[in-house]
């Protein structure tokens, strides 16, 4: 939703966020304790919060934090298990995202992790531009992988590689997992992929095949990051990942009816 130009009205959010904690799946990202001047749609989170039925389901919430502040906030309700922290590895887009540099996000990385260990929450740290940036700084697989190892030796138990701005290519995506996954076995380690729906399908198996289990989506391919460059790359669809695992005979344990509800809602809201 951070990313929509219209302000979704906080009963909508609340309707909709109810609707798919009744699909069953592993985590929901369900809003962000952030500027609401730098990200007025989710100015309302700790609202919303407070609307969703956590009674039967067991979906835990995540939520996305930019700063300490923000942490905070979110360490505060009992009801939020993750918090989400984008870290990038391109310096210029880390600045645009969070208006700080690397070296003082890395420090934010710290202070929001102990945070988290105080209040029984686990932080979740997506590696931002994992896969390279349209900025110029400089990329390689192994930069990615450094950074992961530094995150990993801090403490974090699970780091998503994130395309924020869709480039990575399943030759790429099979390096970084291939390293990674055999490396860090005692980290979750998840794919956050951006991708048109021809690209999607490449993506999400070079990943899989690669050893990942954890992936990121939207409902409808919704979203993407508004501090990105202008010609954004949106996020998979989830009814793709559902749709593309069911192919591949993968157990999910998702309520089916309950997804298909879900898209029908999100068309009636992102209009």
């Amino acid at each position: 939703m951070q990313g929509w130009s219209n302000f979704i009205p906080t009963q909508s959010k609340i309707a909709y966020l109810n609707q798919l904690l009744k699909v069953g799946f592993d985590v929901l990202d369900f809003g962000s304790f952030v500027s609401p001047k730098a990200i007025p749609q989710l100015a309302d989170t700790a609202d919303v919060l407070k609307g969703l039925d956590l009674s039967n389901t067991n979906t835990r919430l995540l939520a996305i934090i930019a700063n300490s502040r923000g942490a905070e906030q979110a360490v505060a309700y009992d009801e939020i298990s993750y918090l989400g922290f984008p870290f990038s590895i391109s310096e210029t887009f880390q600045l645009r995202n969070t208006n700080k540099t690397i070296a003082a996000s890395l420090q934010q990385v710290e202070e929001i992790h102990a945070l988290c260990s105080n209040n029984k929450k686990e932080l979740v740290v997506y590696i931002s531009m994992g896969f390279g940036n349209p900025y110029g700084d400089t990329y390689n697989a192994d930069i990615a992988i450094t950074w992961f190892a530094k995150l990993r030796d801090m403490g974090i138990k699970t780091i998503a590689m994130a395309d924020t701005v869709g480039l990575a290519n399943p030759d790429l995506i099979r390096s970084i997992y291939n390293q990674l996954i055999p490396e860090f076995p005692d980290v979750q380690i998840g794919a956050h992929f951006h991708a048109t729906p021809q690209t999607m399908e490449e993506k999400l198996a070079a990943a899989y095949e690669s050893g990942c289990t954890r992936f990121d989506s939207s409902i409808k391919g919704i979203g993407g990051c508004p501090m990105a460059e202008d010609k954004l790359v949106g996020n998979i669809a989830t009814e793709d990942v559902v749709a593309w695992a069911l192919r591949q005979n993968l157990k999910l344990g998702l309520n089916q009816e309950e997804l298909v509800r879900s898209v029908q809602m999100a068309g009636e809201i992102f209009v």
